[in-house]
């Protein structure tokens, strides 16, 4: 496995056959190794890449402190067989500041754009970024992160992109709680709370298919419940899966999408009903 940090060398390597593209921030677990293996189904050959965007963090979160486990990173990868990790600095893909972005829809002002202003254009502008430079065949982005999912899928079908956006399921600890680098967070007892948000989330699922529609009092239904449990939640909502938007009544292809507080660990969690 090749490890490169510089664009050129990267450019080298990428000619011949497919790519496909696992981007990460690292601090890797199973969810995403999991992307790395459905990656494999799509290109003959797999890449990732490892930086912690900071364009996408908004003032007081945890830029500083998102755990960076680089060489433990590196390992995982190499033994999934990946063949190039892509392991630039800032200074590399952003050599000066910033001032032509990705500026998305209205679509990243709501949900997790609502309480994070600005995040869906850092995380935008570096994955149009991260493209150019490995210019993959396909990239691979985890359903944990829905509404990010659909904005890169819909940045590369607007503009163009020769890539293909391919989406992997969840993957879970055996008590529902999705993987994710900031669980790591949480102390021994919100550990034990924290898949309250997934079941919050469930009986919002059984309720729509037992036939509920109101599905703004659904929403805070389930933010009640959280709230009584010790969370502080963001948000609960019913969307649309085709494209998040609010649903109407006949719609049948829904997403139930949260995101809440537990301590100081923020959480994110979505289920398809």
């Amino acid at each position: 496995m090749r490890v490169i940090s510089d664009i050129a060398a990267l450019r080298t390597h990428t000619a011949g056959a497919p790519l496909a593209f696992v981007p990460t921030m690292g601090n890797l677990h199973e969810g995403h190794l999991s992307l790395v293996r459905l990656a494999r189904q799509h290109a003959p050959r797999v890449a990732a890449s490892i930086f912690v965007n900071r364009l996408q963090f908004v003032p007081g979160e945890d830029f500083e402190r998102y755990p960076r486990t680089f060489d433990s990173d590196c390992e995982k990868l190499a033994a999934e067989g990946v063949e190039l990790v892509f392991a630039p600095d800032e200074g590399t893909l952003y050599p000066e500041p910033q001032l032509y972005v990705v500026e998305p829809p209205p679509l990243a002002n709501e949900l997790e754009g609502k309480f994070r202003p600005r995040f869906f254009q850092g995380v935008s502008t570096v994955v149009l970024k991260l493209f150019n430079c490995v210019q993959p065949a396909c990239a691979v982005f985890g359903k944990k992160d829905y509404q990010q999912l659909m904005i890169v899928r819909d940045m590369v079908r607007q503009l163009n992109l020769p890539i293909a956006i391919v989406a992997g399921e969840t993957l879970r600890a055996p008590d529902g709680l999705a993987l994710s680098s900031r669980n790591g967070y949480l102390s021994a007892s919100e550990r034990a709370e924290a898949p309250r948000l997934q079941r919050v989330l469930q009986h919002a699922k059984a309720r729509l298919a037992e036939g509920e529609r109101a599905f703004d009092a659904l929403g805070r239904e389930a933010m009640r419940a959280l709230a009584a449990a010790g969370w502080e939640p963001d948000y609960v909502e019913v969307r649309r899966r085709a494209d998040l938007a609010a649903p109407e009544r006949g719609d049948t292809q829904l997403v139930v999408l949260g995101a809440a507080r537990l301590g100081g660990t923020r959480l994110i969690d979505n289920v398809e009903a």
